[in-house]
């Protein structure tokens, strides 16, 4: 998969007094777009249940670089900057992007699985893995130890 884009829909509540978007907005839009990604390839929330596995965070970061009106056409980009190989681990970043190329803000979040039965960090099933090879990657993606 070359890119993973979703539109994004700005609304009057996502507005502070300034008319600024209101920072924890940002990271709702990261939370939307890797789940809809996870989605996309076959992992929804019912697929995780099943699997007794969901994703966690272990750190979000925003970085703001462009001011977003109500008015503005926005899309949010999904790739992988670094994982594991058993992807047990990973770092995800997502581009916010306005009027097709003028960076507003990244949100990169590092994260891992968890068993949501042991309550315990775990290795996700090799079908994860699979989905994770098809994640667009960042051009300085990495392996990591």
């Amino acid at each position: 998969m070359d890119t993973f884009t979703r539109q994004i829909q700005l609304r009057w509540s996502d507005l502070d007094p300034n008319l600024h978007v209101r920072h924890s907005v940002y990271y709702d839009w990261a939370a939307f777009a890797r789940l809809a990604w996870l989605a996309e390839c076959g992992f929804d929330t019912a697929t995780m249940q099943q699997l007794q596995i969901g994703p966690i965070l272990f750190r979000e970061e925003a970085v703001f670089r462009k001011e977003i009106r109500l008015e503005d056409k926005l899309l949010i980009y999904v790739e992988l900057v670094k994982t594991k190989r058993d992807y047990s681990r990973w770092t995800i970043r997502h581009r916010i992007v306005k009027e097709g190329d003028q960076l507003c803000a990244t949100v990169t979040v590092d994260g891992a699985w968890i068993d949501i039965a042991k309550r315990k960090l775990t290795q996700p099933p090799p079908a994860v893995g699979e989905a994770f090879l098809r994640m667009p990657q960042a051009p300085e993606f990495q392996w990591s130890e």
